[in-house]
């Protein structure tokens, strides 16, 4: 039986530095010991910490008034920390900062009033990523392929205000996919959808391969889409460790 012997290392060898070992990748989000308050004598985030990563899916819950909406503003550079820090996509931010990134996060509003602003379905869909400096030809295949994804195909010019709540619902959803976001941040994706809707809401957003938080109060939607749960309570995080 033939061995393989091991070389021994020369004297060029001993003064190479060893290879280092790969690093890993930074967290898409990461929160550090963020605190945020709306007036100087009462906070409502307490020095919140929260790492997600690329492809993980992280569910959000708490009772209401008690700060998730207002931690999505922060992700998404609409608000800033009175202290700590906010990193997204590998870097701390200020609200000035996400310029840079405009469409990388993308937020789903609680209120799909606040989210659609143009005439008809196609022209707010096309305007996240007309504003990212895409060609209209390219806009024009995203806003096809991104309402046919979400059953809106024949939406295209329907007018917006004149839609149901559900749909205004999925057509504000539309408007966040088109921009090809790295992260999302969804702020109770199928409310006001009915049982049909919001199953292609799940479907879709299972198959998503972004980073998500998903903020919801339906616990059986979130056992479906997300693998961890975090619970905001007395403006702090803590690990749901059975949902």
């Amino acid at each position: 039986m033939s061995h393989f012997a091991v070389p021994r290392p020369t004297s060029q060898d001993r003064g190479r530095a060893a290879p280092e070992p790969a690093q890993a990748a930074a967290p898409v989000i990461r929160l550090r010991d963020v605190v945020f308050g709306y007036s100087p004598d009462r906070d409502v985030l307490r020095g919140v910490s929260l790492e997600i990563q690329a492809g993980e899916a992280v569910g959000l819950v708490g009772a209401n008034g008690s700060g998730k909406t207002t931690l999505l503003h922060l992700l998404s550079g609409l608000l800033a920390p009175r202290s700590g820090s906010v990193e997204v996509l590998g870097k701390a931010r200020r609200p000035k900062d996400f310029d840079e990134i405009l469409g990388r996060v993308g937020l789903l509003f609680q209120d799909s009033d606040d989210q659609l602003f143009c005439p008809t379905v196609a022209e707010d869909v096309a305007f996240g990523p007309l504003n990212q400096g895409r060609s209209r030809r390219e806009v024009a295949e995203l806003v096809t392929r991104t309402l046919e994804e979400l059953g809106l195909r024949g939406y295209e010019n329907r007018v917006t205000y004149r839609l149901s709540g559900g749909e205004k619902r999925l057509v504000a959803l539309a408007t966040v996919l088109a921009m090809e976001p790295a992260a999302l941040l969804l702020d109770e994706p199928t409310s006001g959808l009915d049982e049909a809707a919001a199953e292609r809401v799940v479907s879709v957003l299972t198959r998503l391969p972004q980073a998500k938080l998903i903020v919801s109060h339906d616990r059986p939607l979130l056992r479906r889409i997300c693998r961890r749960l975090v619970a905001l309570e007395d403006g702090r995080l803590r690990e749901v460790r059975e949902f």
